[in-house]
């Protein structure tokens, strides 16, 4: 492992665990047993390395996305329950995270990160709207707000991520339960926005 690798993987961890305030340049620094110097070397600020991470998620995720999008052998429907599975198994894997960038752009605290945020995630959900466009085109599906059904898929999976405690009382367990580590719940989660997506859009 190299040591601008060495810095990403402690960047991750930290951030997750303290958030994008509470972790400082040193800490960083610290945790990937590096010097201070060498950060800013790779990076130039916290702000660059946490725009670095972010863009290296949304990457990641759009590759997965376009293969969706151009895999002749789905319907348009069936591209949607590869979208679902793939958003929840991405954001529940990596939910610590996820949450950080949430704060920032719900915070608006850093005007400037919380853009970069936006400009590098916003692509992916382009894809997903030509997904749902492709699928009205060809008449399997109605004629639906696309940027709205969108907005309707991301917030069910944000809401539950972000709102542990609210998740638990709907839910009626225990505070030592994680749904976001049991299949059996994933399972339900999926199954619930599939048949949410179905009902909305197969024309």
């Amino acid at each position: 492992m190299d040591k601008k690798e060495q810095i990403i993987n402690a960047a991750i961890e930290l951030f997750a665990q303290k958030g994008f305030e509470g972790t400082s340049i040193r800490d960083l620094a610290a945790k990937a047993d590096v010097n201070v110097a060498m950060v800013n070397y790779y990076f130039g600020s916290k702000e660059k390395l946490f725009e670095a991470l972010v863009e290296m998620k949304a990457s990641s995720a759009r590759g997965r996305l376009e293969e969706v999008l151009h895999d002749k052998n789905l319907t348009a429907i069936q591209k949607i329950d590869k979208v679902i599975d793939s958003y929840i198994e991405r954001l529940f894997n990596n939910r610590q995270f996820h949450r950080v960038i949430y704060q920032e752009l719900i915070l608006n605290q850093r005007e400037t990160l919380q853009q970069i945020i936006t400009e590098v995630l916003y692509p992916n959900t382009i894809i997903i709207k030509q997904i749902i466009e492709e699928g009205i085109k060809k008449k399997e599906f109605k004629k639906v707000d696309a940027d709205l059904t969108i907005a309707s898929l991301v917030g069910t999976i944000n809401h539950v991520l972000l709102s542990k405690k609210f998740c638990l009382k709907i839910l009626n367990r225990e505070a030592g339960y994680i749904p976001y580590e049991d299949p059996v719940f994933i399972n339900r989660m999926s199954t619930h926005l599939k048949q949410l997506m179905h009902a909305h859009l197969k024309a």
